[in-house]
């Protein structure tokens, strides 16, 4: 489990790091809350956008979007609505999006999934 949380963690940080590189504002990283986690958010163009980071070294278990079922997509929305009520952000246009991030021998690639929910 310990590996598992370690690339993860160097997902998020390379998914960052490409958002920075294109313009996008970090306001918060992995906010937590009872209703879920977001991973990433941040601010591009007047618009609210929560990240969801997955990472894999392999495609053993399916391409990382994949991971992000029904049950995932609620949490974020959950998430994602206690965030913007916490922060008075009610009335803020927000998108949610997925970046999958490809890692093998400190080698990757990020594919940005925009608007998935």
């Amino acid at each position: 489990m310990y590996v598992k949380h370690e690339i993860g963690k160097i997902g998020e940080a390379l998914a960052s790091k490409y958002l920075q590189d294109n313009g996008y504002k970090i306001i918060e990283r992995n906010f937590k809350c009872r209703q879920g986690e977001i991973d990433i958010i941040t601010e591009y163009k007047e618009e609210l956008i929560f990240i969801e980071v997955k990472t894999r070294t392999n495609l053993k278990y399916g391409k990382p979007i994949e991971a992000v079922n029904q049950i995932k997509e609620k949490h974020i929305k959950k998430a994602t609505s206690y965030y913007l009520y916490k922060n008075n952000k009610e009335n803020e246009r927000i998108r949610i999006d997925v970046i999958e991030v490809y890692y093998l021998k400190n080698k990757y690639r990020i594919n940005h999934i925009k608007q998935i929910i």
